[in-house]
């Protein structure tokens, strides 16, 4: 619109009294007559009303203008309104330009003399900068409806399944040989102490024989290593580790596992049993097949073995010896990270013989001795083989410490007073002693376990101010000796509760995924209370407590938010709405250095090497500016927010 004569409609919002007792709407009209083209001015008393709306869109029909500007509130609150009322109208919505006159001036400055001033030369600076203003057109792009789901703990299972329930295709990934996540390898539940593999069988189940489990490809032993894309157009690389037992053909009747001469540590027992080198990951595990590990076979030092494979009474092509890593790609829409948290390696405090004195052991490894699938089939005994007749559970283990982990975790003590349920349980005769800095128990059922501790004549409770207060020591006879500010407790075993942390793997997640985490490495949500679901890059989404620890409930619950953030976004045969608000780089003048692609936050910026430029992909792009800053041969232009544009907006409020 170059040095042309432009017809720009101002209007101003009296906002009830919000604007008017601060701004002086006569005072707006005869400086209009001022500015560049000489806008004509329209007074609402509410545009952002249905009646403000009406006469909005009927004065820009009328009117017929080439650029508008409204006075009013906060672009955040309705500039998505006014677009579309200019849409209705009949005129490009980026034709406009906003002032935010309400918070930034209005509620901000006293003088009502003052404060005309200055929105006098906010508008001067709306009106120089919208005459340079270009239409831009939104772009529709094929969405694709299917969904890739890290990890198959129980929020993963649950957003899987519900997705395949409403005709997806779901890519399920897990990097372990089973199902069900930490839960499932415990055997009670707090706080109404379910069995745990009882309560998720039957969602495993329809997860891997239901009605909807043809929607379900599930890869375990296998991991993301790579995406590229956005939100509707994902392509995910995942790397699938060689189980050599075939899921669909394997009985799970464990012929193979009783001939296999190899040995090695169960780590999926806490290291506390062995295990074959083509073994189940434990009992009753799912999917029930077993698989090979290959640094512990035979063949892998040369031998010549294949007793397994003879052994399977199903046929050779069972068990395939010679199956390798495999790389594959699938195209997704969304992606669903769900991949869990660990427990805070309690070795890092010490003092409290983790790792150095035996019958010291963690939650993870005490629930495995709890299980009925574990190392002991459930029996509490210690690495002597003894029934223990004291117990020792200290909480807050390297939780609230600003040495190791500052936050509560909130779910230890509810397992701990559920250790003290089972112990009781199995060992009537058995003191327990708990070692706690705060006791934690949200929910209307979780005092129920701590009653039943405090009740109990053999349990007690023992409050320390800081993990540094506490000892765990070894006798002469062969005891243990927890020491807390001059008293002591002999305890056959000691049970330690860590703090709950990301699962491993996931600072390597974050950086393929490019979603921020948090100060502590947990996955950072959108927003922690509005949008706690939703990562910081679109169309990837939480579930469970790979963003921070929480139980089953929660996590199952925040599987079915991402769910249903894949589903309302997602719908098949729906196009997305690009907007064009992007940069845009001009590949003449681009001198191929890349620097623009190390500074974009959105991975948005690709390098054209037959063309020796960058190239800006606009659906990734939000517009941010960083790269148009950064370019050393200014090739990069933000539309809507040009040089030109942002040089006679400035202009326009200093003169």
């Amino acid at each position: 619109m170059g040095g042309g004569t432009v017809k720009i409609g101002l209007y101003f919002c009296n906002c009830g009294s919000n604007i008017s007792d601060k701004i002086s709407s006569n005072a707006l009209i005869a400086a209009a007559a001022t500015f560049p083209d000489r806008p004509y001015v329209q007074i609402v008393d509410f545009i952002c009303s249905e009646d403000g709306k009406r006469q909005f869109e009927e004065s820009v029909k009328s009117e017929q203008p080439d650029r508008v500007v409204v006075a009013a509130c906060s672009p955040r609150d309705h500039e998505a309104t006014f677009r579309r009322c200019l849409t209705n109208a009949g005129m490009n919505p980026y034709l406009m330009q906003m002032v935010n006159i309400r918070e930034q001036i209005a509620w901000v400055t006293e003088d009502p003399a003052v404060a005309t001033e200055k929105a006098i030369a906010a508008i001067r600076g709306a009106v120089c900068r919208v005459r340079l203003q270009q239409p831009l057109e939104k772009k529709l792009l094929e969405i694709c409806p299917d969904a890739l789901v890290i990890g198959a703990g129980p929020a993963g299972m649950k957003a899987a399944l519900s997705l395949a329930e409403a005709g997806r295709s779901v890519v399920l990934v897990e990097r372990t040989p089973f199902i069900g996540g930490l839960p499932v390898r415990y055997d009670e539940l707090f706080p109404a102490l379910e069995c745990a593999p009882c309560m998720l069988e039957p969602l495993m189940g329809e997860l891997l024989h239901g009605d909807y489990a043809e929607k379900i490809e599930l890869m375990t032993m296998s991991e993301l290593i790579g995406v590229t894309g956005f939100y509707g157009n994902f392509n995910a690389k995942i790397r699938q580790k060689p189980r050599h037992v075939s899921l669909h053909q394997c009985i799970g009747c464990g012929e193979c596992v009783a001939v296999c001469p190899a040995t090695t540590m169960n780590e999926f027992n806490s290291n506390a049993s062995e295990r074959k080198a083509i073994d189940f990951a434990f009992a009753g595990v799912l999917p029930n097949a077993p698989f090979l590990m290959e640094g512990v076979c035979l063949r892998s030092k040369g031998e010549e073995c294949r007793a397994c494979k003879d052994a399977c009474p199903m046929g050779e092509e069972v068990v395939a010896l010679e199956e390798e890593e495999a790389i594959v790609e699938r195209k997704i829409g969304a992606i669903i990270v769900a991949t869990g948290a660990g427990l805070y390696d309690a070795s890092h405090l010490v003092g409290l013989g983790m790792g150095t004195l035996p019958d010291v052991y963690d939650a993870l490894q005490f629930e495995r001795l709890l299980s009925s699938t574990g190392p002991t089939g459930g029996e509490i005994l210690t690495a002597d083989g003894n029934v223990p007749t004291s117990v020792a559970i200290i909480h807050c283990v390297g939780s609230l410490d600003e040495e190791h982990k500052p936050y509560c975790s909130g779910i230890c003590c509810q397992y701990a007073f559920k250790f003290n349920h089972m112990i009781s349980a199995k060992l009537p005769d058995a003191c327990i002693t708990h070692y706690h800095r705060e006791l934690v128990m949200p929910g209307k059922e979780a005092r129920t376990l701590f009653n039943h501790a405090v009740r109990n004549t053999k349990s007690s409770l023992k409050r320390y101010d800081g993990i540094k207060d506490l000892a765990v020591t070894r006798t002469a006879n062969g005891r243990l000796e927890v020491s807390s500010t001059g008293e002591v407790f002999c305890a056959d075993m000691v049970v330690l509760c860590p703090a709950v942390i990301p699962a491993e793997g996931a600072d390597t997640l974050a950086t393929l995924l490019d979603v921020s985490r948090d100060s502590f490495g947990f996955f950072r949500e959108l927003h922690g209370r509005m949008d706690a679901a939703q990562s910081t890059i679109k169309g990837v989404y939480l579930a469970g407590s790979c963003q921070e620890p929480m139980d089953i409930r929660s996590a199952m619950l925040e599987g079915m938010a991402s769910v249903g953030y894949t589903l309302a976004g997602l719908q098949p045969g729906r196009t997305i709405e690009i907007e064009p608000i992007t940069a845009e780089v001009d590949e003449t003048r681009c001198s191929g250095c890349r620097l623009c692609g190390s500074v974009c936050p959105y991975r948005a910026i690709s390098f054209n090497v037959e063309h020796n430029a960058s190239n800006v992909n606009s659906v990734l792009c939000h517009g941010c500016g960083t790269c148009v800053t950064a370019c050393p041969a200014g090739a990069i232009v933000g539309h809507h927010f040009t040089n030109e544009q942002i040089m006679a907006e400035i202009e326009g409020v200093l003169s």
